[in-house]
């Protein structure tokens, strides 16, 4: 689907600068200095789309910090929609195409990465975008602390078992697999406008929690 352009993206980013993060680079090992409270944990959503995730989290745990990270700006400025509105102070919004995560974050510096509904990347040539391919998750491990976790979630089976495997193979822990996360009825869950729009057509989502062993 072709994304329509919105010309005023700019200058609504840079009049929301206290959530949209200028100059993200910069702040490479100072992120916790942006929030009010920088004792608390902090979480980063890679790929945050329209908001609808990072804004009801942020609502609903003020006792955590969030970054949402998002390329596309004529998407990212729904998400700044959404966090504005929900008017929480815990969370930022970063429109960057990072290749790298150490780029931007400094090492144990996150301490949970949530991966939602990533592109499945179907095809074998392009196995190395998928995020969870095994040269992103060098990338977590270094940025995550110690036993920081990742959470992902899909709608993709064949995405979700590769991802599985991939996990396995690095010698992470799983800490938790659902094959049908809304029948599990899990009351905490916050969906994302993808999760919302796949499941009312009657498809499963997948979510599992793995952690690095130390």
């Amino acid at each position: 689907m072709r994304l329509r352009n919105k010309p005023w993206a700019d200058d609504f980013m840079r009049e929301n600068d206290h959530i949209v993060v200028q100059d993200p680079f910069e702040w490479k090992g100072k992120w916790k200095e942006l929030f009010n409270d920088p004792s608390k944990p902090l979480h980063l959503e890679i790929g945050s789309g329209k908001g609808q995730f990072i804004a009801g989290m942020s609502k609903q745990h003020e006792e955590l910090n969030f970054i949402g990270i998002e390329r596309v700006k004529s998407v990212i400025v729904g998400a700044l929609k959404k966090v504005k509105n929900a008017e929480t102070r815990n969370a930022r919004l970063v429109n960057e195409d990072a290749e790298d995560l150490r780029d931007l974050f400094d090492t144990n510096e996150v301490d949970h990465i949530y991966l939602n509904f990533s592109d499945p990347w179907p095809k074998n040539k392009h196995e190395k975008r998928r995020l969870t391919f095994h040269t992103f998750l060098d990338q977590y491990k270094d940025v995550l602390v110690a036993d920081g976790e990742i959470t992902l979630k899909t709608d993709n089976k064949g995405f979700f078992e590769y991802s599985l495997v991939s996990f396995s193979q690095y010698g992470m822990i799983l800490e938790e697999v659902s094959v049908d996360l809304h029948a599990d009825d899990d009351p905490l869950n916050v969906p994302t406008e993808y999760e919302e729009k796949f499941s009312e057509k009657g498809q499963p989502i997948y979510r599992c929690k793995v952690r690095f062993k130390t």
